[in-house]
């Protein structure tokens, strides 16, 4: 199974972000996992990012938000209860997220917009005639083609 472009550029963004942390947090995290980031990654994408601004404001990835939020979850989020209140509030942006997408492709819409558009747009056949003009030299041809015929 081959790794998209986007995802190897999440794990670069992702690989720049652990080593911006201090060594405390980025030990929590599994040297495996840490690896698997650095020999996954986009060696041609480069991304900085600014630890004096939040993240919201690094324009970083959907993937890498996402890989955030899960190695918080996963391995710096020490407190059970704000572990469970993490989950929750994934699950809720999950379930929206699916909703949003549902009405967004939902088919009755699709079908809706192509009817709108052909109701908008009556069926035109339009056919070109195209006059076809027989070159001098192919007319001497079937003028001695003939000859030979008769």
């Amino acid at each position: 199974m081959s790794i998209s472009m986007a995802t190897r550029q999440a794990y670069a963004e992702i690989d720049n972000f652990i080593g911006l942390l201090d060594q405390k947090d980025q030990n929590k995290i599994p040297m495996k996992l840490r690896e698997y980031f650095k020999r996954e990654k986009d060696y041609h994408y480069t991304k900085k990012i600014n630890p004096k601004e939040s993240i919201k404001k690094q324009n970083l990835k959907t993937e890498t938000l996402a890989l955030i939020a899960m190695l918080n979850l996963q391995y710096w989020c020490e407190d059970e209860k704000e572990k469970e209140r993490l989950k929750k509030r994934y699950i809720l942006n999950g379930k929206r997220n699916q909703e949003e997408l549902k009405q967004k492709y939902k088919i009755d819409n699709l079908f809706e917009k192509n009817r709108l558009k052909s109701a908008e747009q009556p069926l035109t056949n339009q056919v070109a005639i195209v006059d076809y003009k027989m070159s001098l030299f192919k007319k001497i041809i079937n003028k001695i083609k003939k000859f030979f015929k008769s």
